[in-house]
């Protein structure tokens, strides 16, 4: 479980997070919505540790990340997998290399067999075998992004970090990326938060939904609760983002 209490993050004169408060319970996915620049984005870096808040804490199984050493935050880490929202593949890596490189970084007594067969199996379980001598320039968008969601799923977390999955794809690879969120939600019991701003997905994928708004959470619930609300400023979210 990951618990988000009174978290506070501002840079320079932008206060971006204001008293964030937030649960999310192992298996489920939360999806997370709000306009540009609410602070999405930076929560998730706040919840691995890139980013250190100004105030409040991150809890992690009952661990408050802030209070770690570097070889504790390292340790909590690897409970996460993190999808970026433009895949941030290595452009001179093939895709075995960049799927494998977080696996040997954790792990150094895998044997080169070994990796090979964790590399196949992640590509295979996002519909990409056979790949791996490919480089990132050859692939589409759509293929990129599952890319990088084995890489994520490659040192098998426990919880799985989606920065924009859809971004940039057209409406078929979106509901592909979708697809394969609820899977490993089902199949491997992962527990997920995806920040979005598609609104077709997140009726696809979330458990419960977030809104954020002036930098605190502005709204929880599910999604056909968001939909119908009479909330002027989650009305507007939703016109702007679903028409």
């Amino acid at each position: 479980m990951i618990e988000i209490i009174d978290l506070h993050k501002q840079f320079e004169d932008n206060k971006v997070l204001q008293g964030v408060e937030l649960t999310i319970k192992q298996g489920e996915t939360l999806a997370i919505i709000g306009p540009s620049g609410c602070g999405k984005s930076v929560l998730l870096k706040l919840i691995v540790g890139l980013l250190q808040p100004d105030r409040g804490s991150v809890c992690i199984e009952g661990k408050n990340i802030n209070n770690l050493n570097k070889t504790e935050l390292y340790e909590v880490r690897k409970l996460f997998g993190f999808l970026f929202q433009g895949a941030a593949l290595f452009d001179s890596m093939t895709i075995e290399e960049n799927i494998w490189l977080s696996l040997v970084e954790n792990d150094h007594n895998l044997s080169q067999n070994k990796i090979d067969e964790i590399v196949s199996e992640k590509l295979e379980l996002v519909g990409l075998p056979g790949i791996q001598k490919k480089k990132p320039a050859e692939l589409s968008g759509g293929m990129k992004k599952r890319v990088g969601l084995a890489r994520a799923l490659v040192t098998n977390p426990q919880y799985i970090l989606y920065d924009e999955p859809t971004t940039g794809l057209d409406p078929i690879m979106s509901d592909s990326i979708d697809e394969l969120i609820i899977h490993l939600n089902k199949e491997i019991n992962v527990t997920s938060i995806v920040v979005t701003h598609d609104m077709f997905s997140v009726k696809n994928v979330a458990d419960k939904v977030s809104m954020m708004h002036n930098g605190k959470i502005y709204f929880s619930g599910t999604y056909d609760e968001v939909l119908n609300s009479n909330d002027t400023v989650i009305q507007n979210f939703v016109k702007r983002t679903v028409l």
